[in-house]
């Protein structure tokens, strides 16, 4: 009776292939849906953003360098709105950053991504923040540069490989931005 019972009994399947690698294919296939679903946004964006005039050079001779930082690039987005990232002409892609501030303005070299140079003129505000489209950091650990770009107002955010430089960069950029408001009402 025992060698009946146990010829009856059939362990139960411990693996069913074919539910799994259907999981596994629809799982991959709303993986690729998501990611496909968020560069279409994120080019939509770009799309909206197109009233946005190119990006300025940096002119032949800026003048000897006042300062200069290594650090991260962390986006730009609508001045005072930190969630309304900027990503026309290449602004919305998070890079290394070299920054070197000139009489002529700020010079901000991204390796892999734009380069662009941010005018004198153009300088608004800088401040020390915590964070930026998307990026949040320690309270001050977050260089703020406002500026102004055809008709709309950017805020750009770095972060200097040395912490300790932003307080010396907001200093030195907001003495620039007010010699350069006094001499124009002045004219």
């Amino acid at each position: 009776m025992a060698a009946s019972m146990a010829a009856e009994q059939k362990s139960a399947d411990v693996t069913d292939w074919a539910a799994r690698i259907g999981w596994l294919i629809g799982l991959v296939l709303f993986v690729a849906l998501v990611y496909w679903l968020m560069r279409e946004g994120w080019k939509w964006r770009g799309t909206l953003q197109s009233d946005l005039p190119e990006l300025p050079t940096v002119p032949e001779d800026p003048g000897p360098a006042k300062l200069s930082m290594s650090g991260r690039y962390h986006g730009s987005t609508t001045a005072g709105q930190w969630l309304d990232r900027i990503v026309a002409h290449g602004l919305g892609t998070r890079s290394r950053v070299e920054l070197t501030l000139t009489d002529a303005g700020l010079d901000v070299v991204r390796p892999g991504a734009t380069d662009f140079f941010i005018p004198a003129e153009a300088l608004r505000e800088a401040l020390l923040g915590k964070g930026i489209a998307g990026k949040v950091l320690s309270e001050g650990g977050l260089l703020v540069v406002t500026w102004a770009h055809g008709d709309k107002l950017i805020d750009s955010g770095f972060r200097s490989d040395r912490a300790a430089e932003h307080t010396e960069w907001v200093d030195t950029l907001n003495n620039m931005i007010n010699k350069s408001t006094k001499t124009e009402g002045a004219r």
